[in-house]
């Protein structure tokens, strides 16, 4: 491995830490530079989500004051997200490249237009409900489920699917859901992470390269995220999503 790659792996590292624990689709940025450096997509794909996994804890735990008050929850959905992790592993080694990916801009889409219209759905449901659920409900841990799917076989955009869901059913600020998005998405990362280890190939270099630089990243990117107001930090979910659907589009 090169130098210039050492570098560009270890900052594509790092971009993706910072963008996944502030918003998601981090791995838009990891997955091109791996196949940019020749590794195969399968074996992109899996290097890339072991490589992530790290960087999704570190950004969890940057927004650790907002996870006050959660953890029930979050055991709850995290069974959801652990579960649908193994279905996405299952997805990605069983099925054709072309079975998944044809509707993954469909679901970015969608999650990305949940999150913009979040507000006045919340508005809608409060109108409708005595008192909100604040732990969630069974739809909740479908929903939840079926992100943790598409995270197990392709992680670009999960965080803004989920927080899509977490926003809109949760009755959450922005940034509390946020929080949650990161804990969740880190279990899909870590249970895929692991089950890779043991039933596909790994480029070990690229994921070393790219685990410390999304550690770094992570930090820099709660450090920042949390401090955003929730118009600016759905602005920011909004864009990243419609640039996620872009590049997904075009490389298809």
């Amino acid at each position: 491995m090169s130098a210039w790659e050492i570098v560009a792996v270890l900052l594509a590292g790092m971009a993706a830490g910072g963008i996944n624990a502030v918003v998601g689709s981090g791995t838009l940025v990891t997955f091109p530079t791996l196949l940019a450096f020749g590794l195969p997509p399968v074996m992109a794909t899996v290097t890339n989500t072991i490589g992530l996994a790290p960087g999704t804890i570190s950004g969890a735990w940057g927004y650790r004051r907002e996870l006050a008050g959660q953890r029930g929850r979050l055991m709850r959905l995290g069974i959801a997200s652990a579960i649908g992790a193994c279905t996405g592993v299952v997805l990605l080694l069983g099925l054709p490249d072309d079975a998944f990916h044809t509707i993954v801009p469909i679901l970015v889409g969608v999650g990305v237009t949940l999150v913009a219209v979040q507000p006045f759905i919340s508005k809608w449901l409060a109108k409708r409900k005595s008192e909100p659920d604040p732990k969630g409900n069974w739809l909740t841990f479908l929903f939840v489920y079926l992100a943790g799917s598409y995270g197990g076989y392709f992680a670009a955009a999960q965080g803004i699917i989920v927080t899509a869901v977490l926003t809109i059913s949760l009755h959450e600020t922005l940034q509390r859901a946020n929080a949650a998005k990161n804990v969740l998405v880190s279990v899909v990362n870590c249970v895929a992470a692991i089950l890779f280890c043991f039933v596909a190939d790994v480029s070990w270099a690229h994921a070393g390269l790219i685990a410390v630089g999304s550690v770094i990243g992570g930090q820099l990117g709660a450090s920042v995220g949390r401090r955003l107001p929730s118009w600016l930090l759905r602005t920011f979910i909004v864009c990243v999503g419609v640039v996620a659907i872009w590049q997904l589009l075009r490389t298809r």
